[in-house]
């Protein structure tokens, strides 16, 4: 790398937007670029595991002794990753050094007790291959408390039946709760109790999950949630008390069941305290000594730590340049959680309750980059259409072209480059992605858009996309688009939209079914095909457009009409479409389907099929060949020169 790369340079050059030099590569991006995932404390040990392009996507344990040692405790080929759910989350727990994780290959559970040189197979190779899948693992003793989901031959969703089970070292399972179509957070009490969650087709989590709590006795009560409102994250205290998240004030705030079962409100900020769980296992709350919690609070400029104290006071532990936190827990007199920022990939960052100096356990890999070279977001909120919604007005993070060694020639405007977020029940986050300043170091400006439907807004905020996906959302991102270009602040003309799975079926409708804004746009894993989804999917989403569209089969007329797929005659507008061979979320037929109606209509477009990636692309060379293969199809599109020095190699874009 250029050391002129390291710092800002003092005489820049000047060249046209999206054809800046840039060390930002797709190497850059993929290098080292290990994905943070879980934080678990296991006495004076915290653990991690890292998802590792550079290791075939594997996720990997990591333990960082009292000592400060840091060990790999699963070497290659071992995967800690599990698919319940698909989405998977909670693959492995550790306590007392004896660790238990599902193997990605297989699906199995395995164990590595202390002194073993390998892990054991604790639970039998299923008659089906990956047929029986354990997640959201939580110990115990002798054993763990699992989500076990369990498919059948015929591969339905209908035929997948998850329930909580405890497995014990020896094999032998115990079925705990069965019946809810699906179930979650199994919480041990002090004094016997068991806590989980539970939901019903066609309702989502973040939609109506019910806090359960059996007592040693049997008796099964519901705390909170149902129709209405939903739980996340329930966390015993040493007296019995019951804390969890609920959004039934339209915030997911705090809540406490106390011992004699009443519940009380504990913390209320006007703003969501946890996130939608489309992932097992997540920790969005750290509980402490003496009644302490420190929790996440969200602001426009990014979240907080915050602890709580019993008597309902509040103070930031400061975490300097670090805006985004999650996977909290408690560690001695210290938060372990993995924190990002707007220029910090994530760490894994030990915070202490006492206000002194928070201390990087795992760091971000040296980019040898100057900080000049990242755009920092800047939240704005922007009018749009109300729709009915009784919501005016959506959110968005947006990142200016940044470039300290290039300046545009007097009078340009950047090309704008709208992402779109999947889910769509997620959220964008201000926290150091290279997948965005890949872009705007090469003078895009890129915004991030939190439609409604987004999280971190409240439910009124996340309900408004209720019956109206494809619809809301593309009112969003297009008055998005709009807002800036009618501010000056990008070129009206060079405006694409991106997005991966549910941020690619927006990305497909927008460019078919409200033509005239965008000029090019890039489907990720994106569905083209809302009733082919609704009729093939894995379980956990397989009734999740009942409530996102409308009610399937009995109104396939309106899956129809908003399907990108019916409206294919008026797409007319450059495509480039990336999909994985494997892809159970988003089968490759959606793929297949949207291209062969841009190659009967001859449009321009590209296609780069993944053989053996999946819901989202983890082999490095993947990830390079669909962020390279993206710049190259708007630099075709467009007509801009690529930098020369990276020989970025064209992507074939056809017409017929």
């Amino acid at each position: 790398m250029s050391p002129a790369y390291g710092r800002p340079m003092t005489n820049p050059a000047t060249a046209p937007f999206g054809s800046w030099p840039t060390p930002i590569t797709s190497a850059l991006v993929v290098r080292a670029a290990a994905r943070l995932g879980e934080v678990v404390v296991d006495g004076d040990d915290i653990w991690w595991s890292e998802s590792r392009p550079g290791e075939a996507g594997r996720s990997a344990l990591v333990r960082r002794s009292a000592d400060g040692s840091v060990t790999d405790v699963l070497p290659p080929p071992w995967n800690a990753r599990t698919r319940v759910h698909e989405y998977g989350g909670g693959a492995w727990t550790v306590a007392d050094g004896d660790l238990w994780f599902t193997e990605f290959t297989d699906q199995r559970l395995y164990r590595l007790a202390p002194g073993d040189s390998a892990p054991v197979a604790v639970t039998p190779e299923p008659g089906i291959p990956s047929g029986v899948r354990f997640g959201d693992l939580h110990p115990v003793p002798g054993g763990v408390l699992a989500v076990r989901e369990s498919h059948a031959a015929s591969g339905a969703a209908v035929d997948v039946v998850n329930e909580l089970v405890r497995v014990a070292a020896d094999g032998a399972v115990e079925v705990l709760v069965s019946g809810p179509d699906f179930v979650s957070d199994p919480r041990p009490g002090p004094s016997g109790e068991l806590a989980w969650l539970q939901w019903d087709h066609p309702r989502m989590p973040w939609d109506a999950a019910q806090l359960m709590v059996r007592s040693p006795d049997g008796t099964e009560s519901v705390v909170a949630g149902g129709p209405g409102e939903s739980v996340v994250q329930p966390v015993w205290e040493p007296d019995g008390g019951l804390l969890f998240f609920c959004d039934r004030t339209d915030v997911w705030a705090l809540y406490r069941r106390r011992p004699d079962g009443a519940v009380e409100p504990v913390l209320d900020v006007g703003a969501d305290l946890a996130g939608p769980q489309w992932q097992l296992g997540a920790s969005r709350i750290a509980l402490f000594p003496g009644g302490r919690v420190v929790v996440d609070v969200r602001a426009d400029d990014g979240e907080r730590l915050t602890l709580r104290d019993p008597s309902g006071g509040l103070r930031e532990l400061p975490t300097p340049g670090y805006t985004a936190f999650r996977a909290l827990r408690a560690a001695g007199d210290a938060v372990a959680c993995v924190a990002g920022g707007p220029s910090a990939e994530p760490v894994v960052l030990s915070v202490p309750l006492d206000g002194s100096g928070a201390r990087v356990l795992r760091p971000a890999r040296d980019l040898g980059l100057d900080p000049a070279w990242f755009s920092r977001p800047e939240h704005v909120s922007f009018p749009t259409p109300d729709g009915g919604t009784g919501i005016g007005s959506a959110h968005a993070l947006v990142y200016p072209p940044a470039n300290p060694g290039v300046r545009a020639p007097e009078g340009d405007l950047p090309p704008l480059l709208v992402v779109v977020h999947g889910g769509p029940t997620a959220s964008a986050t201000p926290v150091l992605n290279l997948d965005v300043q890949y872009w705007t170091s090469r003078g895009f400006c890129v915004a991030d858009v939190d439609y409604r439907g987004s999280t971190g807004y409240g439910r009124r905020y996340r309900d408004a996309l209720q019956g109206r996906w494809g619809e809301v959302d593309l009112d969003d991102v297009i008055a998005c688009a709009r807002f800036l270009a009618d501010s000056g602040r990008v070129d009206p003309a060079r405006m694409a939209i991106r997005g991966g799975s549910a941020g690619g079926f927006t990305t497909l409708a927008a460019l078919a079914m409200r033509p005239g804004t965008f000029s090019a746009g890039a489907s990720h894993f994106g569905v083209a095909d809302l009733g082919a989804l609704a009729r093939d999917t894995h379980k956990f989403e397989s009734r999740y457009l009942d409530g996102l569209v409308s009610p399937w089969p009995e109104r396939a007329d309106v899956y129809a009409e908003r399907s990108p797929i019916s409206h294919v005659g008026t797409l007319d507008t450059p495509l480039a479409v990336f999909q994985g061979e494997e892809d159970r979320i988003v089968p490759l037929e959606q793929a297949e389907a949207i291209v062969a109606a841009l190659r009967a209509r001859r449009v321009p477009h590209a296609y780069l099929l993944f053989p053996g990636e999946q819901h989202g692309f983890r082999r490095a060379e993947n990830i390079r060949a669909a962020l390279d293969g993206e710049l190259s199809f708007y630099a075709q599109v467009w007509g801009f020169d690529l930098p020369t020095a990276e020989a970025i190699p064209p992507i074939e874009v056809r017409r017929g």
